[in-house]
């Protein structure tokens, strides 16, 4: 069998095609839960300690949050696919690079918000409506990061979680 160039050019396109799709090459997915208990969960603003990283409130009563399928994955391509799971509530999620989880994020009271330029903003899903879905993909670097909602006043309410890339 003679093995023309076009015929050699397409054997190596079909076998790239299929390296690229193999799972040694592919990056880690992360599906993660953008959750709150309903309308209300905005009345505790105010009346509870804040619960952003770092700060002293209660997080087992927090009325939002963030919840990760996993908590670490190995450095790389790395995508977060991000569903608001909120029947009413708009949300979105924030990622940013943490180097200390006991210091809190810089954050704006007058404006219940963090600053994320400040904070090392790395990438997001803006916001989301409920129901709704968005993904993220980025390539990381070993080291811990912060997911959040930055909706005014999310935070503070408990919405973020961290992440842990690996070697």
């Amino acid at each position: 069998m003679k093995l023309t160039r076009r015929t050699a050019i397409a054997l190596v396109a079909v076998a790239m095609t299929s390296l690229s799709m193999s799972p040694a090459f592919a990056g880690t997915t992360v599906q993660a839960s953008l959750w709150d208990h309903g309308d209300n969960s905005m009345q505790m603003l105010g009346s509870v300690a804040p619960m952003g990283m770092g700060m002293m409130g209660n997080m087992p009563m927090a009325p939002m949050g963030i919840t990760l399928d996993i908590a670490t994955a190995p450095a790389g391509e790395i995508t977060f696919t991000a569903k608001n799971d909120s029947k009413t509530i708009i949300h979105e999620m924030v990622l940013a690079p943490v180097t200390d989880v006991n210091t809190q994020l810089p954050y704006d009271a007058a404006n219940e918000k963090v600053d994320e330029d400040a904070a090392g903003h790395i990438g997001e899903v803006a916001e989301l409506e409920s129901g709704a879905s968005g993904s993220l993909t980025l390539t990381l670097k070993p080291g811990t990061y912060i997911l959040y909602c930055n909706i005014p006043g999310h935070y503070v309410l408990g919405m973020w979680t961290t992440f842990t890339v690996t070697e």
